[in-house]
């Protein structure tokens, strides 16, 4: 395999200094899907953590290293989550958090970060926005500025599931993986690509925010001009070129699926598994029912990488509308 940003050592070391409570979380298999999608489903289980998503494990490696440097201050631009795991991670090892969000992200996400000791700051705009207000924050008090996907310790600690689920290769032909701005995918995508080179790296991105698709497909970066999208976690529109790099080395494939599936896969997460799940975790299953002759005979790994909902919002998905 070509090289990528990423070093496999670097990966097995990480688990040394992720808090346990973000590793080796569940991988079942779910049946009661599977006459639903037609083909084996399993499920690895990112949100039973403090954080309720995967984004603990990459902050633990950035939190580390700056209390180590004998940094005490960081800012990042965050949907939500990164945000409240940087917080997260920060808050145990004395380090001051500045997080930047849009005023319309979802407000759950929001008052966590509150909660867990950040400072937040919001803006009239999207994540893009937002990134550039983190940016200029960094620049005016000298501090780090931490930015998911591009910095390799949130690829490398996302990573640390690849380890996982290459520990049960052989059970699995396919991973469906959420791509927003590439640090799962390519983290997973590495490690897979290294030590399960048989288990086929599909990413999967919502049409309504394709940019890192596109830019897949087209091997060079392409940009949107808006981002519309209930899965607020992966609705960037600025592919960064490094990430894409990699994503072009570790995955086998992206594709984009429409709104109307990611809202059918919360309903069969919720109804089928019990799993209250945020649109971007949905979006592996999503896939598998826009396309079930690809996905039928094999066994697919999706992954559950978020479950911070704004429950009004939420309710409303998953809530049939009534029949005439």
């Amino acid at each position: 395999m070509q090289q990528t940003r990423l070093d496999t050592a670097r990966i097995r070391a990480a688990r040394t200094v992720i808090d346990p409570v973000f590793l080796d979380t569940p991988l079942y298999r779910c049946e009661a899907l599977e006459p639903v999608l037609g083909c084996t489903v399993s499920i690895k289980l990112e949100t039973a953590n403090p954080v309720r998503s995967f984004k603990g494990r990459g902050t633990e490696l950035v939190a580390s290293g700056l209390a180590a440097a004998g940094e005490r201050a960081a800012v990042c631009a965050s949907a939500g989550n990164l945000g409240q795991a940087l917080a997260w991670s920060a808050r145990g090892r004395g380090l001051d958090v500045t997080v930047v969000a849009s005023r319309f992200a979802t407000a759950a996400k929001l008052d966590r970060i509150r909660a867990l000791g950040a400072r937040l700051e919001l803006v009239d705009g999207d994540h893009e926005l937002a990134r550039e207000r983190a940016a200029a924050i960094a620049r005016r008090d000298g501090i780090r500025l931490v930015e998911d996907s591009l910095d390799v310790e949130t690829c490398e600690g996302a990573a640390t599931i690849g380890l996982e689920l290459a520990a049960r290769a052989g059970s699995f032909d396919t991973v469906l993986i959420a791509l927003g701005g590439g640090a799962m995918a390519t983290g997973i995508g590495h490690v897979l690509k290294e030590l399960a080179p048989g288990v086929e790296v599909v990413c999967v991105q919502p049409l309504g925010a394709p940019a890192l698709t596109r830019s897949f497909h087209q091997r060079r970066v392409v940009t949107t001009e808006s981002a519309d999208t209930i899965a607020d976690g992966v609705a960037g529109r600025y592919p960064i070129p490094a990430v894409l790099d990699d994503l072009l080395l570790v995955a086998d494939d992206a594709v984009l699926v429409q709104e109307r599936s990611i809202i059918t896969a919360l309903r069969l997460l919720l109804d089928h598994a019990g799993l209250v799940a945020e649109p971007s975790a949905a979006l592996g299953l999503a896939a598998v029912l826009e396309a079930p002759e690809r996905f039928a005979g094999r066994h697919v790994v999706t992954i559950i990488c978020g479950s911070n909902v704004d429950m009004p919002a939420y309710r409303r998905w998953v809530t049939p509308a009534p029949t005439s």
